[in-house]
């Protein structure tokens, strides 16, 4: 572990990262890290650590609550969530996923759910999926006040759409998605989420836009990167996606201190004076 102190070293006392904040790290260079958060307190360690964007994404419902996809997932379940997050926070940026069903059937369907998010659950910005078919969901969040993150190339919601997990964007069909980015730029969107792409497709669309892009599976040249934290900290096993890193061992952490605790009790060493009134 490094000694040199982080940037967001008492990351509570500086001020809230805002869009324009974002926006100015891809002028000047500078890349940042995003993770999920479903709770206060992974979005407050988060934090601490010096992650200037969380995203409570609709992942919660396959990394909270048990469900197969993404799209079991719904608003009342996720607002919570969210309220849980920027409730926590002070200085983080918090967006929150549109789930599925919400958003796609109309612009003032996506106002509406958008709103929802804004005003019960106290988030920052939203993210929703798709292609250019959602152009006036974006604009009509945009010219409403609602900032708006895109998601483009594989779209967890379209999953059966798709054929399933698959990367996007090979061959010709690299340009539709740079048409794509440019088009959510044009309408209004501060960012957009690439994921499963070739690395050379997404740096082709983050030289495309002025608006920051923000990889997963999408190569090292986005402005950003993002990652579901169960994965990134290794609460999750099993087969991972060949684009996460696992930064800790964190399911056999708790599982030695649950085995720990429940052989404490066996044996009677649990609580001990020192525990007790």
């Amino acid at each position: 572990m490094s000694d040199q102190p982080s940037p967001y070293d008492n990351a509570q006392q500086l001020p809230r990262v805002r869009i324009p904040h974002l926006k100015q790290m891809k002028v000047e260079g500078r890349k940042w890290a995003m993770l999920t958060a479903y709770d206060m307190y992974s979005a407050s360690i988060f934090e601490e650590a010096g992650i200037p964007v969380l995203l409570v994404g609709d992942s919660a419902s396959n990394n909270v609550f048990g469900n197969e996809s993404t799209l079991s997932i719904t608003v009342d379940e996720l607002i919570p969530l969210v309220r849980a997050v920027s409730r926590t926070t002070r200085r983080a940026l918090v967006i929150a996923d549109l789930p599925f069903g919400s958003y796609q059937a109309s612009a003032e369907q996506c106002f509406h759910t958008a709103v929802r998010f804004m005003k019960e659950a106290g988030a920052h910005a939203v993210k929703l999926e798709g292609g250019v078919e959602m152009l006036p969901q974006v604009e009509k969040l945009a010219q409403s006040g609602i900032p708006v993150m895109a998601h483009i190339g594989f779209t967890p919601q379209m999953e059966h759409q798709l054929g399933g997990y698959r990367v996007q964007g090979r061959g010709e069909d690299a340009q539709r998605l740079i048409d794509a980015a440019r088009a959510f730029e044009a309408a209004g969107a501060f960012a957009v989420l690439i994921e499963m792409v070739p690395g050379d497709v997404a740096r082709a669309i983050t030289e495309a836009v002025s608006i920051p892009t923000v990889g997963i599976g999408a190569g090292s040249e986005c402005d950003a990167q993002v990652l579901v934290w169960q994965d990134m900290a290794g609460l999750r096993t099993g087969r991972l996606p060949r684009f996460v890193k696992q930064y800790a061992d964190l399911r056999s952490v708790l599982h030695t201190a649950a085995s720990d605790f429940a052989r404490e009790v066996d044996a009677g060493t649990f609580p001990g004076p020192e525990h007790t009134f």
